[in-house]
């Protein structure tokens, strides 16, 4: 059995396909594996498994390679579950729909996800291992306040009830966070140096200059000048080169930028 050290993806198939108690096709993860021959599971990134994707499906007519899919998808699983990965890479094993033409019955479309920049994705995955390791203290917290028998006015009570049901909603948000996201390879140069996500973007105002970083929704922090790419500053910037200016509306009224540098 593999410990928590490092593991080549070759010996934690090896691993997955002993514990199978039915013959399984595993066509696809032999396939999977000569794709990153040599490599150590914990080396395979959200967006390395997104190209794999990509190149198993093609154009994403073929509905028998996104169920070949499915094998890979549970061995990734597998291997989160035994602590072989950190990263849980399996909800970035999904086909994109098949596309039919209108009058061929129903269209089908891809399905929406959302882009995160690495930054991002290791920010709520921290969180979240943080959030579920509090979960056993607040257990014990609210077996505690409820040996008082007296629960009329036990504030101790309610407020680690709250405080349970906080946390819990904020990792089933955390967590279809992730399944429905793709981390966006930031080893890949911005060569048309245009506003993308991930984009650090200097702009001139009437006021001055000011430097943002556009993000997705669930990175967006305006104290960290991280704007988000469906906020209106953020909408308008995106697509646009160094030298546009974009024009918003505000409660203040319309406001212009002129974009200085996109890196």
């Amino acid at each position: 059995m593999i410990s928590n050290g490092r593991a080549t993806l070759m010996k934690a198939v090896s691993e997955y396909c002993s514990q199978l108690k039915e013959d399984v096709d595993t066509k696809e993860l032999e396939r999977f594996v000569s794709r990153f021959r040599g490599k150590d599971i914990a080396d395979i990134s959200p967006a390395m498994i997104g190209d794999y994707v990509e190149e198993a499906t093609g154009s994403g007519t073929n509905p028998q390679a996104a169920a070949r899919l499915q094998e890979v998808r549970k061995f990734l699983s597998f291997a989160h579950k035994k602590g072989i990965i950190k990263v849980r890479l399996a909800p970035h094993v999904r086909a994109r729909k098949p596309k039919t033409r209108q009058g061929q019955g129903v269209v089908h479309r891809e399905e929406a996800r959302t882009q995160l920049t690495a930054e991002g994705h290791k920010r709520l995955v921290s969180e979240l291992e943080s959030l579920k390791s509090r979960m056993p203290q607040l257990s014990s917290d609210i077996q505690r306040a409820a040996a008082d028998k007296d629960v009329r006015e036990n504030a101790p009570l309610e407020a680690a009830r709250e405080e349970q049901g906080r946390v819990a909603a904020r990792i089933r948000e955390i967590e279809a966070a992730l399944d429905n996201s793709v981390v966006m390879d930031g080893s890949v140069p911005n060569r048309s140096q245009t506003v993308r996500l991930g984009a650090k973007v200097e702009v001139k105002t009437g006021a001055g200059k000011a430097a943002y970083t556009v993000v997705s929704a669930s990175e967006a922090d305006p104290r960290e000048k991280k704007i988000s790419d469906v906020s209106p500053l953020g909408k308008a910037l995106m697509g646009r080169s160094e030298g546009s200016e974009v024009e918003i509306q505000t409660p203040k009224g319309k406001m212009r930028y002129q974009i200085l540098s996109v890196s």
